[in-house]
């Protein structure tokens, strides 16, 4: 099943790669455009569309491109979307509850992409 080129492209970017940085920073673009259109509509959902970019980003391009974009994410969603826009406020323990919970689901699902990408790896190297 995962014999021959079917999940290479997994495995195509090196993890510390400048490549792996370009995706991590076009999948942050990406994600900071669909949030931004979301707030137009009214929509406190601060990490909606960074979750599963940072999940798309940790397959393609490596855990190391994942936790930056997950940091990234923090310092932009504090920055750009928590009241006041475009200033870095004080956080109340509410925000600094948000940011945790997010940081820790991000961190496990960042662990099993890195566990998916090692496994593809395992499984195409293996002698057939």
């Amino acid at each position: 099943m995962f014999r021959g080129r079917r999940f290479e492209y997994w495995l195509q970017l090196k993890p510390w790669s400048p490549q792996a940085l370009l995706v991590a920073l076009a999948g942050l673009a990406v994600a900071i455009a669909l949030r931004a259109a979301l707030a137009e509509f009214g929509l406190p959902l601060y990490f909606s569309t960074f979750i599963p970019v940072i999940v798309a980003i940790s397959l393609i391009a490596g855990a190391p491109a994942g936790v930056f974009t997950a940091l990234a994410t923090v310092a932009i969603v504090w920055w750009a979307f928590l009241p006041p826009v475009f200033e870095f406020s004080r956080l109340d323990h509410d925000d600094i509850d948000r940011f945790q919970l997010f940081l820790l689901a991000v961190s496990v699902l960042i662990w099993f992409s890195h566990l998916c990408r090692m496994i593809v790896r395992m499984r195409e190297q293996r002698p057939a």
